[in-house]
């Protein structure tokens, strides 16, 4: 698969491009909260969260820096040549005043072999002065400012307890983008209420956007979190990995030719998922995904309308 074109713009080939050396994202935790956490606009988080289900073990208690080399390290004497992106990635990774975020930004930029920033972060919690920050620094460095969008759906957003709306989502977007930073955003698929028709729209909204990147994955229920009191209480839907295959299969079709997409699927550790258990690795499914794709001649973009409004 890794010298045929593929049906859909990807991220892994679309950073080789860039950079033409092995990159690496090393998840940091720099000890954020977010805002529907703290009371600031509720509590409890997203229903859906549990930061535990994708934070590495070398993370824990660490400086950004002393984050960054243990992640080095794992990686490292496999792939010498390689290159780092630090990831701020657990909670809301803007969520404290200027000068706290450029010490942490530029801490792990000091540290050797660090080519640049992904940071993770909510739409109501970045500002123009950090937006200033962020675009003279992309100037210099790699920077990807990664918006969790969630949903296109106010309805949704709020069953989610995000506190903020898709409006929100979408003109922190463009400001992002506007100022020539590398803009992502995040969408979760299978939310109870979701429909084919909906999903197609979203597609649409999102491709109607200037993000560079987005990425995909399917709706878990993991355990210590409001979704998985719901799910025990109530049972809903969720994806079978053939029902997600073909979902996305028709999602991309909607979703802009020039859309990078990063990925399709997470899997939060075993013994902290709930369901759907598929018990398939990112790639293993990756794999089935593009042989779907192939097969039914399935492509990015094939039914995407210019002219659909965001």
């Amino acid at each position: 698969m890794e010298n045929m074109p593929l049906p859909y713009h990807d991220y892994g080939r679309w950073m080789r491009k860039r950079f033409n050396v092995p990159v690496q994202k090393l998840a940091v935790d720099a000890g954020f909260s977010c805002p529907n956490r703290d009371g600031t606009k509720g509590l409890g988080g997203c229903v859906f969260c549990n930061n535990s289900a994708f934070s590495p073990s070398y993370c824990g208690g660490k400086s950004v820096r002393a984050q960054i080399m243990a992640g080095k390290a794992f990686f490292g004497h496999k792939y010498p040549s390689m290159k780092y992106l630090a990831y701020f990635q657990t909670y809301t990774n803007t969520y404290a005043s200027l000068d706290v975020l450029k010490s942490l930004y530029e801490e792990a930029l000091d540290t050797d072999c660090v080519v640049g920033l992904i940071i993770g972060t909510r739409p109501d919690c970045v500002s123009g002065e950090l937006l200033d920050y962020l675009e003279t620094l992309s100037r210099h460095t790699f920077v990807t400012v990664e918006y969790g969008i969630e949903s296109t759906d106010d309805r949704q957003l709020e069953w989610m307890n995000r506190g903020h709306t898709f409006e929100c989502s979408r003109r922190m977007v463009v400001e992002t983008a506007a100022r020539g930073i590398v803009t992502g955003g995040h969408i979760i698929l299978g939310l109870p209420g979701d429909t084919a028709a909906s999903l197609v729209c979203q597609a649409e909204q999102l491709s109607a956007l200037p993000l560079d990147i987005l990425k995909l994955h399917q709706l878990q229920v993991v355990r210590h979190t409001p979704l998985a009191a719901i799910y025990q209480r109530c049972p809903f839907p969720l994806y079978s990995v053939e029902g997600f295959v073909k979902t996305l299969g028709e999602y991309i079709q909607h979703l802009r030719p020039t859309l990078v997409l990063d990925r399709f699927v997470a899997q939060a550790p075993k013994g902290m998922v709930i369901a759907p258990q598929w018990g398939l690795k990112n790639h293993e499914f990756t794999n089935i995904l593009v042989n779907y794709m192939r097969k039914n001649q399935i492509s990015q973009g094939q039914k995407w309308r210019p002219s659909a409004k965001g």
